[in-house]
C-alpha cells in the first residue's frame, strides 16, 4: 500500500488563520522513521562530550534552528525521505519566548506542510548549556 498522509480538521475550523501545525493527521502505508533529537550540534558526537567541540555553536536560536533542520533533514535523506514526509515534531526550547524565531525558519523547511507539533520549554538540553533548541521528529516514508 502506497503512503497517504491526510490532515483532518474539526468542525470549528477557522480556515483563516495561519497555523504552522496540522490539528490532527492521519497516515495509512508507508514505513516509519523516527528521528532521534537533534540540536545544533553534530549528529555523531563524542560521550562523553568534548567541551571544545561546541565552540563553534552560534547563541541565535534561527541559527540553531536552521542548523538543527538540517541535520534532520540528513536523517531523512539517509532512508529516502524529505520534509513533506514528516507528520510530527516534537520541539523543545529553553525559552518559549523565542518561539517566533524557530518558525521563521520553520517555513522555509515545511514551506505549505504542517506535521502535528508539540513545543515544550525545558530548563536545559542535556547535550551542553550553549543549546537552545532541540527536535525530535517522526516521518512516514513510502
Amino acid at each position: 500500500m502506497a503512503r497517504k498522509i491526510e490532515v483532518l480538521h474539526t468542525a470549528d475550523r477557522d480556515s483563516s488563520m495561519n497555523l504552522p501545525y496540522a490539528p490532527t493527521i492521519k497516515v495509512t502505508g508507508g514505513s516509519l522513521f523516527f528521528l532521534a533529537g537533534v540540536t545544533a550540534f553534530k549528529v555523531y558526537h563524542n560521550h562523553p562530550h568534548i567541551e571544545s567541540e561546541f565552540d563553534d555553536i552560534p547563541e541565535g536560536v534561527s541559527e540553531q534552528t536552521r542548523m538543527a533542520w538540517e541535520n534532520v533533514k540528513k536523517g531523512l535523506e539517509a532512508g529516502g525521505g524529505t520534509f513533506s514526509d514528516i507528520v510530527q515534531v516534537t520541539r523543545f526550547l529553553t525559552d518559549i519566548d523565542q518561539q517566533d524565531e524557530l518558525n521563521e525558519v520553520w517555513w522555509e523547511y515545511f514551506g505549505d506542510h504542517r506535521p502535528g507539533t508539540a513545543t515544550i520549554e525545558v530548563s536545559r538540553l542535556a547535550a551542553h548549556p550553549k543549546l537552545k533548541i532541540e527536535l525530535s521528529a517522526i516521518a512516514v516514508v513510502d
